[in-house]
């Protein structure tokens, strides 16, 4: 079953399609510019073939695959993605991870597969991202904010002009990334949040790595594990 839904343009020329993808429910996303071909997709979780013939069908043209974080559920079809797809200069599709999880896509035990008996792995990253940086990805631009806690190289993906915020499994609709793995830190997800994504206007819409959508300004109110001060 095609679980493609089109998120509808807020604002500027971003459109986005969103996938639950996988056993683990996991969000994947094709970031399209309106009215070109251009796009990139955030995550690549297991089973990407309905995000690899959602591109192929679109006649898209994707220009990198961006990572939230690097556990296993977010990176197991990448080796996939880059066999069904190719990049606009006709080459490999680039990754792109937060620098703090630079080595996570080869290590198993870093990205948590070894845990479950399935040791993964991906290729190497081709771009390593930082806070601050402002990807110039189709319906752009993108700013970067590393919202660690959830995994050290967290980051969160905005659109100020669309009011989009993409944010892995840091902020979920009423609830929050686990912080009981290797690596997570409950106060530092929190003080992310609270400094970082807290911080946006109350409606921007928040596309997490899993579950439904929300608002900024909804978790601020009703969020039980993270309240605004």
């Amino acid at each position: 079953m095609d679980h493609a839904q089109d998120i509808p343009r807020i604002g500027g020329r971003a459109e986005i399609a969103a996938f639950e993808l996988g056993p683990y429910a996991t969000n994947a996303y094709v970031v399209r510019e309106a009215g070109t071909p251009r796009c990139w997709i955030v995550d690549a979780p297991f089973e990407p073939e309905e995000v690899v013939a959602f591109v192929r069908a679109h006649e898209l043209i994707p220009e990198a695959i961006v990572l939230t974080h690097a556990h296993l559920d977010h990176i197991a079809g990448l080796f996939e993605l880059r066999r069904g797809l190719r990049g606009p200069d006709g080459g490999d599709l680039p990754i792109w991870i937060h620098e703090a999880e630079r080595d996570w896509l080869t290590d198993p035990h870093l990205n948590l597969s070894t845990a479950i008996g399935l040791p993964i792995t991906g290729p190497a990253p081709d771009r390593l991202l930082r806070e601050g940086d402002v990807l110039d990805l189709p319906a752009g631009p993108w700013r970067v904010l590393h919202t660690p806690g959830h995994s050290p190289g967290g980051i969160t993906l905005v659109n100020d002009v669309a009011g989009i915020a993409i944010a892995g499994d840091a902020l979920f609709a009423g609830s929050i990334g686990r912080t009981d793995f290797p690596g997570c830190d409950f106060d530092t997800l929190a003080e992310s949040i609270r400094t970082k994504l807290y911080t946006l206007p109350d409606e921007t819409r928040v596309l997490p790595g899993h579950g439904p959508t929300t608002t900024i300004g909804r978790e601020k109110r009703s969020n039980p594990f993270v309240r605004a001060e």
